[in-house]
This record gives structure tokens, sequence and C-alpha cells, in this order.
């Protein structure tokens, strides 16, 4: 879980937020409240995703989108500043974790996909491959 505080921004148009990214985990799932600042990568554009307060958003991540073998698209995504007040988000993770996770090979578990889209990782191998440099971990594991 991780809780976020963004403190109001006079200036938000000279302010980076977050780098735009995907989640690394299985689901992500965001409690946001009504001031807004989340945007979502769709068809090349930055989408405003609208807030409502208390309202939960559930994100596919990419840990998810591979072992599912693409039937589960995650999304990138960011955060911008705004000048319309603070903004709290508070986020749960959901990803393999624990001894049993950390020696676990995992790759896509579709009955009958082909063609395979991605080979088999390590949870360890996987978030290692994630980072914030541009490339998609999922590119890293894409055959």
């Amino acid at each position: 879980m991780a809780a976020h505080y963004y403190p109001p921004c006079p200036e938000p148009h000279l302010t980076v937020g977050t780098a735009k990214h995907s989640d690394t985990t299985f689901l992500t799932v965001l409690l946001q409240d009504g001031v807004g600042g989340l945007q979502a990568l769709i068809s090349g554009y930055w989408v405003d995703v609208p807030p409502v307060t208390g309202a939960l958003i559930i994100n596919v991540s990419a840990f998810l989108q591979a072992r599912s073998n693409d039937a589960f698209k995650s999304v990138d995504h960011r955060m911008v500043a705004t000048n319309t007040g603070p903004r709290v988000t508070v986020a749960c993770f959901f990803e393999p974790s624990g001894p049993a996770a950390s020696g676990r090979v995992y790759g896509p578990n579709i009955k009958d996909a082909s063609p395979l889209r991605y080979r088999s990782f390590t949870v360890a191998e996987f978030l290692e491959a994630y980072s914030f440099d541009g490339k998609p971990a999922l590119d890293r594991f894409r055959l």
C-alpha cells in the first residue's frame, strides 16, 4: 500500500507530477479524492480520469498483462500537479510475494493461448526489469 499527499501547486504547468508508467503488480486498487490529477494514456493522448470522491479505480497492471498473454492490458498513467487543493490518494498493490513467489516461475497462463507473447520469468526478475527509464518492463519479456 502507498499513501500519497500532493500539496496544491501554484504553477502546475511548471511541475512534473509522476512520470508515465504502468504498475508492475497484478492489480492496483486506487482510492482517490475529488481533486483529480490522474491521467491515462489512451490512443496516444493523455486523458484526465474524472475524480469521484470515494470511488475505487482498478488498474490492470503489467504482471497481469503478461500472465494473461495480453488478454488484459495494463494502462500507462501519470499524475499531474493541480492548483485546486491538496490531493490525497491511497494505492493498494496486489502482487505475488513471500518465499513461495520469489523462486516461482511465471508466464502466460491462458489455456490454448497461441501464440505466446511472453517468456516465463520470476517475480524478482520481473521487478528488476521494471524502471522509470521509459522502456516498459513487458518489452524485456516479449517473445
